[in-house]
Formats: structure tokens, sequence, C-alpha cells
């Protein structure tokens, strides 16, 4: 079983931003393959279903991004999730808009959301999928560049780093990461 974790803010006023590419990228997969994240556990949203015959637990975090680590704790605590089958996917400034980067492992960067999975997990042995927001226009604007809504031209180029990530979880999961990093970064 693999636990798809896709970080993001829960309010409805944080949607369409670009801090929510975790979240978009879950309601992706849930759209695709028919999973539905309609079920409430652990502070997140989730749903069980399987992608490429692979067994999935979909989740979108309902705390605030600083405190998404706690919700994953507790999935692979009750799930019993080996740290190598949980994947975890967020924004990244420092990745070009519309692209994506899968790694085995990694620290978290600046990206608190990753801050406190790492700090849950007590570990930095997981692989995640980086989507590309660009960095801000002035480099003391990061809050409003990750937090304030997009338009709809934006959003489509940003999309294309989403579409990428479905991609390339669907290799991972036939043919492992390994050979979705070859094919995908």
């Amino acid at each position: 079983m693999y636990l798809i974790v896709g970080l993001g803010n829960p309010e409805p006023e944080y949607s369409r931003t670009r801090h929510n590419m975790g979240a978009d990228t879950i309601n992706k997969l849930s759209e695709k393959f028919k999973i539905q994240i309609n079920k409430s556990k652990f502070q997140a949203m989730y749903g069980i279903g399987s992608i490429n015959n692979k067994k999935v637990i979909l989740i979108k975090p309902q705390t605030y991004m600083n405190l998404s680590g706690r919700a994953v704790k507790e999935f692979e605590n009750f799930y019993k999730i080996d740290l190598e089958k949980i994947l975890i996917i967020y924004d990244d400034i420092d990745i070009e808009k519309g692209n994506m980067k899968l790694r085995k492992k990694g620290g978290a960067g600046s990206h608190n959301g990753m801050k406190s999975v790492v700090q849950e997990l007590n570990s930095t042995d997981f692989p995640r999928i980086r989507i590309g927001i660009g960095l801000p226009e002035y480099k003391n604007d990061m809050v409003n560049h990750v937090l304030a809504h997009i338009e709809e031209a934006e959003y489509k180029v940003l999309e294309e780093g989403i579409k990428k990530a479905v991609l390339a979880i669907e290799e991972l999961l036939i043919n492992g990461i390994d050979t979705a990093m070859n094919k995908y970064n």
C-alpha cells in the first residue's frame, strides 16, 4: 500500500494558490482514478483506491501547512506503511513553473510543510515530488507569491507540472521510482 500525500492549505480561500500544488495533484489523481476523497481521519481528508493495480491512500492534510506532518505520521502508524511507500507532493519555488522533480529522499529545504513531515517521520528517506511554481518577482514577496490567487493563464502553466506529476506517479507504481525518475525528471 502507498500513501500519497498532497500538501496544501485546506481553507477555500487558499484554493488556486501556488502553495496548493500538492493538494491539486491529489485532486487530479482522485479524478483520473475515480478515488473519492470523502473520508476524514487524522486531521486529513482521504480516499482509498487503486492506481495501476496498486492499493493507494490519497490524503490531503487539513491542518495548516506547517503542521502537515501530523496527519502523515498518523496514517503511517495506523496503516503500517514503509517510508519508501510514502510519497509527498508539494510546491517548490526553485523549480520552473510547469516542471516537477521526483526524488527518492532529501531535505525539506525552506518548505514549512515538508519541515513538518520530516520532523514527524524523523527521517528524510521517503520519496517526494516537487511541483515548480517559480520564484517571485521580488525576493521579499515570498508569502504573497505562494498564497496569492493566481489567474487562469498562470494556472494552466502550473497545471503542466501537476500533469507530469500524475504521470510520474503512475510510472512509479508500475515500474518503480528509478524508472519514473529517469523518464520524468
